[in-house]
């Protein structure tokens, strides 16, 4: 009995080498698990660094200034532009505003691109070097809330109010430089933001049945709150003017929609659930008036791509960091693209 033991137990063994020698030979001609898809770049715009907007609905400011700062990079300049300023100057506009509204209005930190071009207007720009924070955005905007809602109660007033909200994003950001150098020049900070970008450098572009097309209409989306007006155009349309302006060496800033189970930053691409599907206008229109598809993400385009099929992807920088397969960019189908944008802008 032991013997017939011995030998069983010897053929399984000799069984189970010969299964991991196979293994290996298989793994040896090139046939491994599938892997992340293999795209290859059509063009692609030079970029910074990509940053990360931690517990933020910032990403319409990381998005928007990462076009700015593309742009200017294609055009041979070199500028890194500072999410963290513009944060702070928005979100002291917000605290005023919840003030002067007796505490009842939100201090909100959301916006659309078209929000970022009039900050930079209104408020400047810093590089990304002069001012920098990791802070918590969402936790500060519950605190600068309940100032806001304190000092309405005692009536403190606006320069009061002001300082408070100084001290606490001081305290929570970081304080502001007294200056703002480049290149060994001295800017005031809206100086340095007409250095990267001046008004109307930039147009912004929907594509909805619900509004007439080639006129500026309103964005009926929760986050547009400041009222901007996109010019709205027929779906092929915007898709071939986001193609150019990629050829062309211009990024693109891209609002739309990824709570679709398509959208994986932890793969890297954004699909739809039936790859090939056809989205037509309609189709997108209906989407929209489910309310199926909204406003809810910022991404920058920065160039174009095929899949082995010879698909078309958007290579997209996103600004969660770089843990995916990709280093933090997002490859989006056509189709996705053509159902989940809102809205882009781009220069002119």
């Amino acid at each position: 009995m032991q013997g017939w033991l011995v030998f069983i137990n010897f053929a399984a063994m000799k069984a189970f080498v010969v299964s991991l020698l196979a293994f290996a030979c298989l793994c040896s001609c090139g046939r491994k698990p599938a892997g992340k898809p293999v795209f290859t770049v059509e063009t692609m715009n030079k970029i910074t660094p990509v940053k990360d907007q931690g517990r933020s609905p910032l990403c319409w400011v990381y998005a928007m200034l990462a076009v700015i700062e593309s742009d200017r990079l294609m055009q041979g300049d070199s500028v890194n532009l500072s999410p963290a300023y513009t944060a702070r100057r928005i979100l002291e506009r917000e605290a005023g505003r919840s003030y002067l509204s007796g505490g009842q209005v939100p201090v909100d930190a959301t916006g659309v691109a078209p929000d970022l071009l009039d900050a930079l207007e209104e408020y400047g720009a810093m590089p990304y070097d002069s001012y920098r924070s990791d802070c918590n955005y969402n936790v500060l905007c519950r605190r600068l809330e309940r100032l806001a809602q304190e000092a309405a109660v005692h009536r403190i007033g606006l320069t009061r109010l002001r300082s408070r909200v100084a001290d606490m994003l001081d305290t929570a950001v970081n304080p502001l430089p007294r200056r703002v150098w480049m290149y060994g020049a001295e800017y005031t900070v809206r100086e340095f933001a007409h250095s990267v970008c001046l008004p109307g450098d930039y147009v912004a572009m929907t594509s909805y049945t619900h509004e007439p097309f080639n006129e500026y209409v309103p964005l009926d989306v929760p986050a547009n709150r400041r009222g901007h007006k996109f010019l709205n155009v027929p779906l092929d349309t915007l898709v071939s003017r986001v193609a150019d302006a990629l050829r062309s060496g211009r990024s693109v800033c891209w609002e739309g929609d990824i709570t679709g189970d398509g959208f994986s930053f932890e793969s890297g691409t954004a699909d739809l659930a039936s790859p090939g599907a056809r989205v037509t206008q309609a189709v997108r229109q209906r989407a929209f008036e489910r309310l199926e598809v909204t406003d809810d993400h910022c991404m920058s385009i920065i160039g174009l791509a095929r899949d082995a099929s010879g698909g078309r992807w958007f290579i997209c920088k996103n600004s969660w960091g770089t843990g995916n397969p990709y280093g933090g960019l997002m490859y989006m189908s056509e189709p996705y693209f053509r159902l989940n944008t809102v809205a882009v802008v781009m220069k002119h």
